[in-house]
């Protein structure tokens, strides 16, 4: 399978195009200079200017010979010691033969680029049977994989540009804003560019396309989808890699260009509508509600109360939400920190401030319009007159609405009024449990003049104010009856054994009471004196941790203070030793680039490193110089024997 699949990459081009751009300008410079562009003379440049070595000079200059950038001649020599002799020379293409010569114009023909479209590289490519691109098999995902030698194969570019998404008219209408952006966005790149005209650029670039390019096409009507605009955007950073380099700065503005547009077409993709008045920006835009609607909820962030929001996407536990209000923030806000619409204002504990109140004021406007069906078309008659369709039931909600708020008021006032109330009924019902508590305490100092009483009688033995009631009863029963007399003396022993039974309990119970509560109080002197000794040895301990501690630290710091200094008397006579050493290379270096300065010849006209000898004093390094020196003032002073 693999080997059926290898069958079908092409050899298009194997010489870096940045390297070959750099031997374009050797040769250049150096046929400007009335002198062969042999492989000495192109290493020495590329070597000086670009820091190339000398095997990638030679092994990129034969690599663009085979892919015919450069020409291969053999030159005879006119001048100096090489004079008659036949040297290697080469030249940029199409200035050594007749432009109507056959195959000066081969590279005009290629149907395909030279370069993949996913690395900008050279090497063995897959052609597309649709468009110009070329990939490596290395550079494609196992799906976009040609699955035999012999079957129709699409690139990823064309595969997504078969489906349709919107007419002439509406992908107009949304990529102007996209195109506006590109053009703000390139203006680092138009500045940094080179000239589109030039022949050599077209054997490098096989489609050449910029931003007013792709604004012609989209005027035009040229793009069907919104995946053929995309793949222009990339065909910008294509050719801007392959110009100045794939690691380049204008590579990386390039780069930075496309995926700004790619997230600008997400977004138009996840809301036409919102897209457009985002960018369009009429009065009260963001109350237009869109179709299908997006959801309005409560989101948070980080550090802020609950603002109202309008709910574009979700992605698992994130919310992608845009906030109602002036700037119209969007934010990834966890699920958690999201509550419905109809969650009341006192629930979610907001700070109403005037951006929070600006924000309600936007999110009531926006239920209106949403009510009333007041969606934002192109055609604004059809919006007008829906609009005067629904003015009288408006006018009608207006007034139950002004209601429905004097209600809502009133209710946060009573509410606000309730809980003020809540909070001093909280302080009632404390002072009334301690009135309860003390309830208890005026009954026992009530019953406890009784006990007295009754225990006087009872030490008396002879209760004096009961025994006349049960006499007076047993005397009105006398009269009545003659035999009653024992009845009424048993009743009053009985009466007389209770009473000094119930006088004993209470004073048992009275002195108990009393012991316990000795008992208690001894109990809490003693726990006061044991808190006051233990608080005064911990009181003393922590002196002695603390003074122990601090002789410590002291200790501490003194000791390391010591080896710090002792470490950097040591750094500082190492680094005065480094120095004296790096001193004496750099002056025995100096002397060498001295030294080899002064061997060599310099031109007398612009101090170039000389190539030509003229006479005792005089050297140049290129013939123009020589020229303008000669009339200048070496005519009259030259020694050079004639």
């Amino acid at each position: 399978m693999n080997k059926e699949i290898m069958s079908r990459a092409v050899k298009k081009r194997q010489a870096d195009p940045k390297a070959v751009q750099y031997v374009w300008a050797a040769i250049e410079v150096i046929r400007n200079q009335k002198q062969i562009a042999n492989m000495d003379r192109i290493s020495k440049y590329l070597s000086r200017v670009f820091g190339l070595h000398p095997k990638e000079t030679a092994r990129q200059l034969s690599l663009a010979v085979k892919d015919g950038l450069v020409v291969e001649t053999l030159t005879v020599g006119c001048k100096g010691s090489k004079a008659g002799i036949e040297q290697e020379g080469y030249w940029l293409p199409g200035d050594e033969m007749d432009p109507k010569a056959d195959g000066s114009k081969d590279w005009e023909t290629e149907s395909h680029d030279w370069y993949c479209f996913e690395c900008h590289l050279p090497g063995d490519v897959l052609m597309c049977d649709n468009c110009f691109r070329v990939y490596h098999l290395k550079c494609l995902s196992e799906e976009c994989k040609p699955r035999d030698c012999g079957s129709h194969w699409q690139c990823i570019v064309c595969r997504g540009s078969k489906k349709k998404n919107l007419n002439k008219q509406e992908m107009c209408k949304y990529l102007r804003f996209i195109i506006q952006r590109m053009k703000e966005r390139a203006v680092d790149l138009n500045k940094k560019g080179k000239d589109t005209k030039h022949p050599m650029y077209r054997r490098l670039i096989h489609t050449a396309l910029d931003v007013s390019n792709i604004q012609e096409n989209l005027t035009e009507g040229k793009y069907k989808s919104f995946d053929e605009f995309k793949a222009d955007a990339q065909l910008i950073v294509h050719n801007t890699a392959i110009l100045f380099g794939v690691h380049s700065d204008q590579a990386e503005i390039a780069r930075l260009l496309y995926s700004d547009t790619c997230h600008e077409l997400n977004e138009l993709l996840l809301c036409k509508n919102c897209f457009y008045l985002s960018n369009a920006r009429p009065d009260n835009w963001f109350c237009y509600p869109c179709s299908p609607s997006h959801e309005v909820v409560w989101a948070k962030m980080k550090g802020f109360g609950y603002w109202p929001a309008k709910i574009l996407q979700r992605e698992e536990n994130q919310v992608d939400v845009r906030f109602f209000g002036h700037q119209h923030q969007r934010a990834w806000i966890p699920a958690d920190n999201i509550q419905d619409i109809k969650v009341s204002v006192q629930q979610l504990q907001v700070k109403r401030s005037m951006g929070w109140k600006k924000a309600c004021e936007e999110l009531e406007l926006h239920q209106r319009f949403q009510q009333e069906g007041r969606y934002w078309k192109s055609n604004v008659e059809e919006t007008n007159q829906h609009y005067q369709q629904n003015q009288s039931q408006r006018h009608t909600e207006d007034c139950s609405r002004t209601d429905r708020a004097d209600r809502l008021d009133e209710a946060e006032s009573s509410i606000s009024s309730t809980s003020n109330e809540q909070l001093k009924g909280g302080q009632e019902p404390k002072v009334k449990k301690s009135r309860r508590s003390q309830m208890p305490e005026p009954k026992e100092e009530v019953s406890e003049p009784e006990p007295e009483m009754e225990a006087v009688s009872s030490s008396q033995e002879i209760p004096v104010a009961a025994p006349p009631q049960p006499e007076r009863l047993s005397v009105s029963t006398q009269t009545k009856k003659v035999l009653g007399s024992s009845p009424r003396t048993l009743h009053r022993g009985t009466q007389t054994s209770s009473d000094s039974s119930t006088c004993q309990n209470q004073c048992h119970e009275k002195y108990t009471k009393i012991f316990n509560d000795v008992k208690e109080m001894m109990k809490a002197d003693n726990k006061r004196e044991t808190e006051r000794v233990v608080r005064e040895a911990l009181e003393k301990l922590r002196s002695e941790m603390e003074d122990e501690k601090r002789q410590a630290v002291n200790k501490a710091v003194s000791g390391t203070q010591a080896e710090m200094e002792r470490k950097c008397k040591q750094v500082k006579d190492k680094c005065k030793e480094e120095l004296v050493e790096e001193v004496k290379k750099m002056v025995a270096q100096h002397k060498q680039l001295i030294s080899q300065t002064k061997k060599k010849q310099w031109c007398y006209n612009c101090e170039e490193e000389a190539m030509y000898h003229c006479c005792w004093n005089t050297s140049y390094c290129s013939i123009k110089c020589q020229q303008e020196h000669w009339h200048a003032d070496h005519k009259r002073t030259c020694r050079r024997k004639r």
